[in-house]
């Protein structure tokens, strides 16, 4: 699909199509709005929102780094647009506790959702586009709208944060699994 545009300048009349920007991000969208939305399936339903939004608007020329903080910032979008109409409707709490949490890494999972849930959603959407999708500082900036300076203040204080709330519960899983292995050695 090849979409023509005539717009200000910043626009070309001939755009990019919107299925080559799907094959080039769809891996790193797909990783950041599982972790906004909270469950696979419906990350694959926002991708597509996202991208039905991308077909209906000129895409940008510009260097990539600002085309990829320009599509996360439609993904960023569509993920609070889902945020919003969740709350209106509550469904169950994707950020509860699974019935028979058994094992290190499902906790470990449980507490991390925690620990996101407790950040602002400026602050999550920072940490996840940077480390979930690998944007760098300026691309970042653009998705948000703040300045580079900023998304590194914000990345520095959110990773203190997580650090700080993640402590408790890595220090049992610790000790919990230090007892299972001597547990399991005493068998032997």
């Amino acid at each position: 699909m090849t979409l023509t545009v005539v717009l200000r300048d910043e626009y070309v009349t001939s755009v990019t199509d919107a299925e080559s920007l799907f094959a080039q991000y769809h891996d790193r969208l797909l990783r950041y709005l599982s972790r906004a939305a909270g469950e696979r399936e419906v990350a694959r339903d926002l991708i597509q929102e996202v991208f039905l939004r991308v077909s209906r608007t000129a895409i940008p020329t510009a260097p990539e780094n600002q085309l990829a903080g320009w599509l996360f910032k439609i993904a960023r979008n569509v993920a609070l647009d889902h945020h919003r109409q969740r709350r209106h409707r509550p469904e169950t709490d994707l950020n509860s506790a699974p019935e028979a949490a058994t094992n290190a890494q499902q906790e470990m999972v449980l507490a991390l959702k925690q620990a996101l849930a407790t950040l602002t959603d400026l602050d999550r959407d920072v940490f996840l586009l940077r480390e979930l999708s690998g944007l760098s500082r300026e691309e970042i900036a653009t998705a948000c709208d703040l300045t580079p300076d900023a998304v590194r203040s914000r990345l520095h204080r959110t990773r203190l944060e997580l650090r700080a709330v993640l402590a408790a519960p890595i220090r049992e899983l610790r000790h919990d699994h230090i007892r299972h292995l001597g547990n399991t050695r005493a068998l032997r």
